[in-house]
């Protein structure tokens, strides 16, 4: 089942403990995009301006990415810089130059509108709500930023009403509730519409939330870490990527699974520069590491009155 994202095509500045790159290729439907596409066809939906090279268009085609919806209009293509510190877990923020991005209105071709799943990046909730008037997807997933919650609430919880999930950080989860525990942040989210709340944390893991009750899972562990830049978005292509490729129910076994997936594609990002990790991958590695992650979090049945004598 093919796979539409609406998103963010960018450049990236970044500055780590371990490092740093002062162009390298970003944005969220760029990372979300490579992580998907090793498990279904997926289709891109974007802007860049004139100084977005061939280059850059290979990494995307590479990887089978359909850009037949990436327009490239005359400016600057959108641009991030950011430092990161010691722990990983912070960034300043010193630049955000929208330029061509920030007159974006995504245009579907009839191939994305038909896709069967369709993620929605964190752009304008209009821009979402529209995409999603126009999209026949049968699977539909949000995720959104600290900015649309503080300044488009309404019509964020609006569009987060007609979809299947919501896909947001726990500070995120919080803000749009206003409920400082996260699993009653979920169960109010749950209330608006959506069939499940996948709650990113991070290194820490990730939470689902959905019909079937609690799923709570840690993040993978690792020795090397250089740069978390698209972390949460190489999370959702590989959560979504494997749903579509599936093409079925959404059991309680195959969210489960897609949690599992979508945490093993984000621990392979963070460790390389942008899109540097997920580039060199290979299908044998990610089974390899979904395989490990399973027997990580396997216990035996506990015989417990015998084990407690």
């Amino acid at each position: 089942m093919a796979l539409t994202v609406v998103g963010s095509v960018a450049f990236d500045a970044v500055t780590t403990p371990f490092g740093s790159r002062e162009r390298m290729l970003g944005g969220s439907a760029t990372h979300f995009s490579l992580a998907a596409s090793f498990f279904a066809p997926v289709r891109l939906v974007g802007v860049v301006g004139d100084d977005f090279g061939d280059e850059h268009i290979a990494v995307l085609t590479a990887r089978g990415v359909n850009l037949d919806d990436l327009e490239r209009v005359p400016g600057k293509t959108f641009f991030w810089e950011g430092v990161y510190g010691d722990d990983l877990n912070t960034v300043d923020t010193l630049a955000t130059d929208l330029n061509v991005f920030a007159d974006f209105s995504p245009k579907l071709s009839p191939g994305s509108r038909e896709a069967g799943t369709l993620f929605l990046g964190n752009i304008h909730p209009g821009l979402q709500a529209a995409v999603r008037a126009e999209s026949g997807a049968g699977l539909v997933g949000l995720d959104s930023m600290k900015l649309w919650i503080d300044t488009q609430r309404d019509e964020l919880l609006e569009v987060a009403s007609r979809v299947d999930a919501l896909l947001l950080n726990d500070s995120e989860v919080r803000a749009l509730t206003g409920e400082p525990n996260t699993v009653r942040a979920a169960a109010r989210l749950r209330e608006v519409g959506p069939r499940f709340v996948v709650v990113k944390r991070g290194e820490y893991g990730a939470a689902l939330f959905s019909d079937e009750g609690f799923f709570g899972m840690p993040g993978y562990p690792l020795e090397t870490v250089l740069d978390p830049t698209g972390a949460g978005d190489s999370f959702a292509g590989g959560f979504f990527g494997y749903l579509a490729g599936q093409a079925g129910e959404l059991s309680a076994t195959e969210l489960r699974r897609a949690m599992a997936v979508g945490s093993v594609m984000a621990s392979f990002n963070v460790e390389g520069f942008g899109t540097e990790r997920v580039q060199a991958l290979t299908e044998a590695e990610i089974r390899q590491r979904f395989d490990d992650f399973k027997a990580m979090m396997s216990v035996e049945a506990l015989e417990l009155w015998s084990a407690l004598r």
